[in-house]
């Protein structure tokens, strides 16, 4: 009996062994818990690639996962019977309506996901952007919306399909270092709870923005710039915990970890939904390189595919969207806020990125900049040995607008003009005295320039085009003399300008990095430890 014990243990001891080796040689080898990367897909930029040619880049680069962040339709047909599964966004713009009304909810689902499901691979959707960030400050909107989104889900029997959550800034925080002191700031506790208890009950993680770039940026003399690239020798001790940080990646999202833990949070999933590090930015901004930017970039690859998770919590599955894919010359603010792009909108590189991680040559950062970039070039996308000419432009689409309608009343136009030009967050000055769309100086005129520049900012789906009746959309440009309408961007890669500002819409990706080879070979050590196991378990049973 003594020698059969022995045989079965040391039978398990080698399957064990197999086992491990098994998936420490291949990392996807991990039954669905490998970590992501992902990158951003901005479209606030002109001339962009079309969502078509987008879609083939993307795939040329053998990424999976995609996030944008609204639905908008020609983006959902790109991506239609590719694989790749997508993160889709409810803007900040739309979270009002998605609140206040299940009825839109439903119309949206009708319109926007269910004509495309399953073909295009929606998994996720995030409610608003940086809500405790933006101007308007809609926390209050972002559960109800959630909460009606989940009921729409519901209904369609997708709920337990797509995950719902929303992304924050690590201004949520109130503090952050040393991470293990980190907490969330108390002005948002009232909106953070309940959330967090709908992310709880619907299996969804926390979605948060990190930046390493601007905690160095603002704080030169104390943050080392290899500490923030991935490339300190020394390493930073959390002095109540002693844990050691050698990045500042690690120390931030482990100030998520903790101040989740503090308020009885700790098994909710955080997911690093943009992260990365500006090409170029103003006089000031020195690290803002395409050197330094390809390092934290290259480096923050290498770290997350590697799977060490972080101190607080080793192991620890990390998902990350890299930020971003296309330089948006069409961001406001300084100039970095237009230069976190690996391409030029021409789709050549800004820097060529190893998306893969396996390259392990050195990348040289540099603590200067002459506040210059390389230009763009007519040069393909290099990525490894292969290469893929995307450019922009091609491809076609409809074009809608969404003006006022003839058919309501004066009243109802005011208001929904008032509404727009308000709340609704649209730049009205075009339609002021002495501006190009202030003639005819009509409520009807007006309203149709306000309406149409809502519509547009939010996506330009049909739900965005509502204003109580009183207004249609249209196929046929409204646009005359001076008074330009703004267009959201379009299948041809192309975007008009207009007479007011304009505000883009911000797309994202996420990928894990895996070729089709590596896939193969993952699948094929799964099917060997299964060949091995079994016979094991049969001798086993025979020897009992």
């Amino acid at each position: 009996m003594g020698q059969r014990l022995n045989l079965v243990f040391w039978i398990f001891v080698s399957i064990l062994a197999f086992l491990s080796m098994s998936l420490h040689s291949n990392p996807l080898l991990d039954f669905g818990m490998a970590s992501k990367i992902g990158i951003c897909y901005g479209r606030n930029a002109d001339n962009l690639p079309s969502p078509n040619r987008v879609s083939e880049l993307i795939q040329h680069l053998n990424i999976k996962f995609v996030r944008i962040y609204d639905a908008n339709i020609d983006v959902l047909k790109a991506f239609a019977n590719t694989g790749i599964e997508l993160m889709i966004g409810v803007p900040n713009a739309d979270l009002l309506a998605f609140a206040q009304f299940q009825s839109n909810v439903d119309t949206w689902l009708s319109n926007n996901i269910l004509p495309y499901y399953p073909s295009t691979k929606i998994t996720s959707i995030s409610v608003g952007l940086e809500v405790t960030e933006a101007p308007d400050n809609a926390t209050g909107l972002v559960l109800p919306a959630m909460r009606n989104i989940h009921t729409a889900l519901k209904k369609s029997g997708l709920d337990k399909k797509i995950k719902i959550s929303s992304s924050h800034s690590l201004a949520i925080l109130s503090r952050s270092f040393p991470p293990s002191s980190a907490s969330f700031s108390k002005k948002h506790s009232a909106f953070l709870k309940p959330m967090l208890e709908f992310l709880v009950e619907n299996e969804s993680p926390f979605m948060i923005d990190l930046y390493p770039y601007y905690a160095y940026r603002d704080s030169t003399e104390k943050v080392p710039l290899e500490y923030a690239l991935f490339e300190s020798s020394s390493q930073v001790v959390d002095p109540a915990t002693g844990l050691l940080y050698s990045n500042m990646f690690d120390a931030q999202l482990d100030a998520i970890y903790f101040a989740l833990t503090a308020m009885s949070f700790k098994t909710v999933k955080v997911m690093v939904t943009e992260s990365g590090w500006p090409s170029k930015g103003s006089p000031k901004e020195t690290a803002a390189t395409p050197e330094n930017a390809l390092a934290y970039n290259t480096n923050l690859i290498r770290h997350v595919i590697g799977d060490p998770g972080t101190p607080a919590k080793p192991g620890e599955e990390i998902d990350v969207y890299l930020f971003s894919l296309f330089n948006e010359n069409r961001k406001p603010g300084i100039e970095s806020e237009r230069n976190w792009g690996m391409f030029y909108a021409n789709g050549t590189n800004v820097y060529a990125l190893d998306f893969t991680g396996e390259n392990t040559t050195p990348v040289s950062p540099t603590n200067s900049t002459t506040g210059t970039s390389p230009s763009p070039s007519s040069s393909p996308i290099i990525n490894g040995n292969s290469t893929v000419t995307i450019g922009g432009g091609g491809g076609g689409g409809t074009k809608k607008w969404c003006i006022a309608s003839s058919q309501a009343s004066v009243t109802e136009l005011q208001t929904a003009l008032d509404w727009a030009c308000g709340p609704g967050n649209v730049d009205c000055s075009a339609v002021q005295p002495d501006q190009p769309c202030f003639e005819p100086d009509t409520v009807l005129s007006h309203a149709s320039y306000a309406f149409n520049t809502y519509y547009q900012q939010s996506g330009a789906s049909s739900i965005d085009c509502s204003f109580n009746g009183a207004s249609v959309e249209v196929d046929k440009d409204p646009s005359y003399g001076n008074c330009l309408y703004m267009i959201a961007p379009a299948t041809d890669g192309f975007n008009r300008t207009m007479a007011g500002n304009i505000t883009g819409n911000i797309t994202a990706i996420d990928s894990p990095l895996a070729s089709p080879s590596s896939t193969n070979e993952a699948f094929r050590q799964m099917v060997v430890a299964v060949s091995v196991l079994l016979p094991c378990f049969v001798v086993c049973s025979s020897i009992w």
